[in-house]
């Protein structure tokens, strides 16, 4: 996170989560059209942007652009369930002197990018994906409801592509009617991570957009603070299940998001999970903030023996994909990995997991 104040797996199931997950122990950018090793699903990577100014929040005023990277099976038959991604706080415009929006010096930076490697596996499992960038949000607004929001106005839009049409029709045509809305996914990391939890939250939920059903949540590396102090009501989620992914050497915002599962103990009708990554720090799971890209930053508070960058994103890819097979496919394939009985491919790792509560 960069904040503008500042300048082992049993042989058979691993097997098939890391060829499935797509886990190839680099992370490069998803080629337009993969055709992918034998035993993976094909995919194509899309975006469509509609400009810096196209959203104005209607609660807030902030003007965001409305800009995203697609990812999704190279063959689309049927409704296939959708992911959401939400990057966090970085820097908005590639060049680090830049004081408005849109960019006066240089170009929006491309945060969103960053989580190319999770979006080409999930595809490749039978999921569309789609990351949307937020860096008029990163440069004008504090507001973890400007990043809900502006999650909501791409739902919008979604749900108009599921029904055949709206503006996303022109860049995406091959799923016009092939997303199915009531099995949705969000995954927000660092600030993008609070502002997941916000938008599925039990008091902001009927915000989202109507025909739309949240299935899972999964916050990954987020923030963790109330406001006003006590009161956590924006990010309690109850009613969806929820993922929480830390790291013991994030030198950004620690591990304070485990506190989201302390949140719904004995309150949840849905399971809430939560894994922390040893070894892992905060910036390693976004690819446009990992050197050595040119802004990149190894935030580890741990010298010397925090993982690389590819064990990161794989641990995450594989965590990811058996949280959303489980809730959004019905697939159980790797629930073991969620309950901590399976061990995350090559990293130390301590699970939780919150059951619904009893009678609820």
């Amino acid at each position: 996170m960069h904040a503008r104040a500042r300048g082992s797996v049993g042989g058979a199931l691993l097997a098939a989560l890391l060829l499935g997950a797509g886990l190839t122990g680099t992370s490069g950018v998803a080629a337009a059209a993969d055709a992918g090793p034998a035993g993976r699903t094909a995919t194509v990577t899309e975006s469509y942007d509609l400009g810096d100014t196209a959203f104005a929040d209607p609660v807030s005023g902030t003007v965001s652009e409305i800009r995203a990277v697609v990812h999704r099976p190279g063959r689309v038959s049927g409704r296939l369930p959708l992911v959401v991604l939400s990057h966090g706080s970085w820097y908005a415009c590639t060049d680090p002197a830049a004081t408005a929006w849109p960019c006066e010096r240089g170009r929006p930076y491309p945060s969103y990018r960053g989580y190319d490697y999770l979006g080409q596996a999930l595809a490749e499992r039978g999921f569309v994906v789609v990351s949307l960038s937020a860096d008029g949000i990163n440069m004008t607004s504090f507001d973890y409801g400007d990043r809900a929001r502006l999650i909501n106005e791409h739902l919008r839009l979604w749900q108009q592509l599921s029904s055949g049409g709206g503006v996303l029709a022109r860049s995406l045509p091959a799923l016009r009617g092939h997303v199915d809305m009531r099995r949705v996914g969000t995954v927000g990391h660092s600030r993008g991570g609070k502002g997941v939890m916000w938008q599925a939250s039990d008091k902001h939920q009927d915000e989202v957009p109507g025909g739309v059903r949240l299935g899972a949540v999964l916050a990954l590396a987020p923030v963790k603070f109330d406001g006003p102090e006590g009161d956590n009501s924006d990010t309690l989620v109850t009613r969806t299940p929820v993922a929480v992914v830390t790291s013991g050497c994030d030198g950004a915002v620690g591990e304070a998001g485990q506190e989201y599962l302390d949140d719904v103990e004995g309150r949840t009708t849905e399971p809430a999970y939560s894994v922390s990554l040893r070894d892992g720090n905060h910036n390693f799971y976004n690819t446009q903030w990992t050197p050595p890209t040119a802004l990149g930053e190894d935030d580890s508070t741990c010298p010397g023996r925090g993982l690389g960058p590819a064990t990161q994103q794989n641990a995450l890819t594989a965590y990811a994909t058996a949280f959303f097979d489980q809730h959004l496919k019905g697939d159980a394939t790797g629930e073991a990995l969620l309950t901590g009985e399976r061990a995350l491919p090559g990293v130390a790792a301590t699970t939780r997991v919150v059951r619904p509560a009893a009678g609820r």
